[in-house]
Parts: structure tokens; C-alpha cells; sequence
């Protein structure tokens, strides 16, 4: 496995974080008083108050709080909250639908468009040019579990996690790629970015399994950052007497993720063109999906996305929309649309005005990452989540910094929309079991259901004591990718449900 390497986050070494003596020089251990020169800085940014309960404090906890400061990189995230609570009271530019011109439709595509792009997609993948770029620094909490999501079973016939479906169907896409170049084999990188909270167990989880048949080497871990969580008045919020609480600095920080820690170098080192970056909660991901790729690099844009039409109104997903008269487009999360604009009706196309949801399935050039990272940097601006934070008069409302993949959007020159069908690829996993929606549960029925369609459409039958669709049959990755190559697996065969079929 490649040496993995480290993020400079918000509580990661940045430069000139680490020390605070104004010569440059590491800070003594602390004795009766915190080190002035700390003290000092602090005030500069308003800050002071971590020190507040030095004196109860055993001379280890004042070690600990003073490292803890020591490792903020304290100007650069004044900046950001600065930034983000001066943005909170700024006007938005008026929103409008996503223009037609930007949106591959499925009912306006043809077989022969989309064999174009399968064969193009496989073509730029023999060649080495595409990377993955998985999501997975959260933990499945509201799942009820502690560990890394990607780690989860929701529950198919074969028991296999999140992780596994998606290595095995890059699997099935380097063997699918080296048939079409007829040479040799074909390697897809694959970036896993963890939390500080996910990466050991994500880690451990790779090993144990042996990367679910993936070579180590093709597998990168690297960890996106953190920030202080703060007051409304912008102040950090302590969760012990000698330690700051911090939060994951959302799934959007992997653009700075990626270029603190070098590793849009090392892609450019490896040839790659393409970046197919996803979330890991979702059952159904086309991961490296040659279609799309093809899609992609046929109208020459710097960002795609994949999206699915609102199912309702209400329906809590965010949107694609174009900011300001010819602005660029970006996306509106649910919680911020007006109820008459999520209710509003083309009148033309029979569709909600605002339909075509981010699904976080999206492709990058690797040139436009470099960009992303460098202008979210410079406008510091990060959204700001109002939820409880732990702190030392117990869980308390308190802000959260965090950035979202999606805010690459604005930043992109030029952006396409590809329409896909909700049932063929989007089974999020969010909720546990007993939730109205997006659940392991749902989840597992919408994967049987579609891979049912696949064996009955390559010929084979069903058996099975309930409704047909109530359970079905699982097929694995290795055999099928989108249910091509199943009539000589298939064909006049009966599978009893639920089950695995498998080579």
C-alpha cells in the first residue's frame, strides 16, 4: 500500500502553527501561567477564554491544552470565521432553473450516444486517465453504529459492506476496461478520504479484508481536516477544560484535503485526467462509471454531476440551480428553497422548475481541482451548521464549520447535468431501519429489485414465497456491472430469493 499521507487541517500542522514564541521557538512546558506569547496571540483573535480555567488544571492537562492550541493554525481559521459569519448576513443572488442546454436527459438519449461514451469512458480508463475519489470520512451514527459507514451491511444475501460493493464493481470496471484494450490489465486509483474520527477503523477494515481483491497499492487514505466548533459569537467552544471541540470540516474539505497533502500531484504523477468522486452511503453508486466518463469528456466541460428529478416538492435533497441571471450553477440545499419555488411547475416539461437533484455523484478534471482548492481557500467561506457540540456544561448549540462538495460548482468555467434513474443508481443509506426513508432497509430492496430486473431480462426465473420484487436476488459486482454479460450465467436458469449470484 502507498505510505499514506496526512491533511493539514485546521488542527494539523500548518506552518507556523505548531510554535508561538516570537522568535520562531518551540514554547517551553507550561508551569504556574500559560506561555504569555500564547496568551498574546489568542487576544488577538478574541480568543483568550480557552485559558479561562488554567488554575484548576493538573500540570498534564495544561500540557495537553497548550499542545492543542499550538496545533490551530490560529490566523487562518480567524479568517474563516470571519469570513463565514460575514457571509451569513450578505444578500443571495436571485436563483433560476438549470437551463435545459446543461442537462443530459434520458429520454432524449440514444443507444448509439450511449454506446459512444461506454466506449470512450473504457478507453480514457485503459489509459489510466481516471482516478476515484470516495467520500467516507463519517461514522454511522444515525445507522447506530460507531464505525466508518462504508463499513456497514444493509443486509444483502452475500452480507457484503458498502466498501466492498464499491471495490468490486472498480473490479469489475479495470476487467470490463481491459477487454476493451485487449492488452494486459487495467488499474483504477482509488483515494479514500477518512475523518480523524474513521481512519484507523477504515484502515483496519481494508487490511482485514484484504482490499476486497483490489492490489494495497492502488488504495490511498488521507484525511480531511477539522475545525473548531464556535459560539454564534464566533468564540471556540471548549469541550473539556483543556481541549477544544472540533468538528470534520465537512465532505467539501477534500479539496483542500487533496492539495495540503500533495495528492493532486501525485495524480498528475500517475497520468491521471479525471477525477469520479461519489459518497460512500449509497448502495447503488456507479463507481468509475465508463459512461458517464464518456459523457464527460465528450462535452469538454471542467465539472459534471450526476442528478435524478425531485420525486416531490418536499423532498429533502438539495438542487441544481444557475445563481443570478447567467451565474454559474451551484446547488441550493432543501432546508434553503422558499416553498413556492421547491413547489413551482414548468409549465412546458410537466416538472418541478427546480428539479434535478444533487446526488453527490460528480466528475473533476484534475486541472479544476487544483482551482477549486485554491479559490475556496482564498474566499475562506464555510457553512455554518447550527447543532449540539459537546462542551463542559454538557451538549450545548454551538456551530459548525464545515464545507460541502458542491461548492466546487460555482467555481467551474462550465458544468454539464446527467440525468439517471433513481432506481438504477440511488439507494442512500442515512437513517437506521424504522426511519421513513433512506435506510439499510430501503436500500437493500432497491438494489434486489434492480438486479432482479437484471436476470429476469437475461432470461432467468425466480423462485420465492413472497410478492415478486419483496425480496430477490443479488448479483455480484464480479459478474455484472449494469447487468450486461448475464445471459450465459442466467438463461433459462431458476434462483431461488433471496440469494447471491455469483462466479
Amino acid at each position: 500500500m502507498r505510505e499514506p499521507t496526512m491533511v493539514v487541517g485546521a488542527d494539523s500542522n500548518a506552518a507556523g502553527a505548531a510554535v508561538g514564541g516570537a522568535d520562531g521557538s518551540p514554547l517551553p512546558p507550561p508551569t504556574s501561567s500559560p506561555p504569555q506569547s500564547l496568551v498574546e496571540r489568542l487576544k488577538d483573535y478574541g480568543q483568550e477564554h480557552v485559558f479561562a480555567l488554567w488554575d484548576e488544571l493538573s500540570p498534564d492537562e495544561r500540557l495537553h491544552l497548550v499542545k492543542d492550541i499550538q496545533s490551530l493554525d490560529l490566523s487562518r481559521i480567524d479568517r474563516i470565521i470571519r469570513c463565514s459569519l460575514r457571509s451569513q448576513g450578505l444578500p443571495v443572488a436571485a436563483i433560476e432553473p438549470v437551463p435545459e442546454s446543461c442537462v443530459s436527459s434520458v429520454e432524449e438519449r440514444t443507444m448509439e450516444e450511449r454506446e459512444r461514451w461506454w466506449k470512450m469512458g473504457l478507453k480514457a480508463i485503459s489509459e489510466g486517465k481516471l482516478a476515484v475519489l470516495l467520500l467516507s470520512g463519517g461514522q454511522g451514527t444515525r445507522l447506530g453504529s460507531s464505525d466508518p459507514k462504508g463499513c456497514f451491511n444493509i443486509g444483502l444475501p452475500s452480507g457484503k459492506s458498502l466498501f466492498q460493493l464499491q471495490a468490486e464493481r472498480i473490479l469489475c470496471v479495470q476487467r470490463l476496461a481491459a477487454q476493451a484494450k485487449n492488452e494486459g490489465s487495467v488499474t483504477i486509483h482509488w483515494y479514500v478520504m477518512t475523518s480523524p474520527f474513521t481512519d484507523d477503523a477504515t484502515r483496519k477494515f481494508f487490511e482485514s479484508h484484504k482490499y476486497f481483491g483490489l492490489e494495497a497499492d492502488q488504495v490511498t487514505f488521507f484525511q480531511q481536516g477539522t475545525q473548531p466548533c464556535i459560539s454564534k459569537d464566533g468564540r471556540y467552544v471548549m469541550e473539556t477544560p483543556f481541549k477544544v471541540a472540533k468538528s470534520p470540516d465537512g465532505n467539501g474539505g477534500v479539496y483542500t484535503a487533496l492539495k495540503s497533502s500533495r495528492l493532486l500531484e501525485d495524480m498528475a504523477a500517475r497520468g491521471i485526467k479525471y477525477v469520479d468522486c461519489y459518497g460512500v452511503d449509497n448502495a447503488l453508486v456507479r463507481v468509475a462509471d465508463p459512461t458517464f466518463l464518456g459523457y464527460f469528456i465528450d462535452k469538454g466541460v471542467a465539472a459534471a454531476a450526476k442528478v435524478v428529478k425531485k420525486a416531490y416538492p418536499q423532498e429533502k435533497v438539495g438542487v441544481f440551480v444557475r445563481r443570478g441571471k447567467g451565474g454559474p450553477l451551484t446547488v441550493v440545499e432543501y432546508s434553503e428553497l422558499d416553498s413556492s419555488l421547491a413547489s413551482a411547475v414548468n409549465q412546458q416539461t410537466g416538472r418541478l422548475r427546480f428539479c434535478w437533484s444533487n446526488v453527490c455523484l460528480h466528475m473533476f478534471t484534475l486541472d479544476f481541482l487544483s482551482q477549486v482548492a485554491d479559490g475556496l481557500e482564498k474566499d475562506g467561506i464555510y457553512h455554518l451548521a447550527e447543532k449540539k457540540v459537546p462542551s463542559i456544561h454538557g451538549y450545548t448549540m454551538g456551530l459548525k464549520l464545515e464545507q460541502f462538495v458542491f461548492d466546487a460548482f460555482p467555481y467551474a468555467p462550465s458544468t454539464a447535468l446527467f440525468e439517471v434513474l433513481r432506481e438504477e443508481e440511488f439507494a442512500p443509506v442515512k437513517n437506521a431501519n424504522g426511519s421513513n426513508y433512506d435506510t439499510p432497509d430501503s436500500a437493500r430492496l432497491l438494489v434486489l429489485r434492480l438486479h432482479t430486473r437484471w436476470v429476469v431480462a437475461a432470461g432467468g426465473f425466480l423462485t420465492h414465497s413472497v410478492p415478486l420484487y419483496a425480496t430477490g436476488v443479488e448479483v455480484s459486482p464480479l459478474c455484472s456491472y449494469t447487468g450486461e454479460n448475464l445471459e450465459s450465467i442466467c438463461r433459462g436458469r431458476t434462483f431461488h430469493a433471496p440469494s447471491e449470484i455469483a462466479f
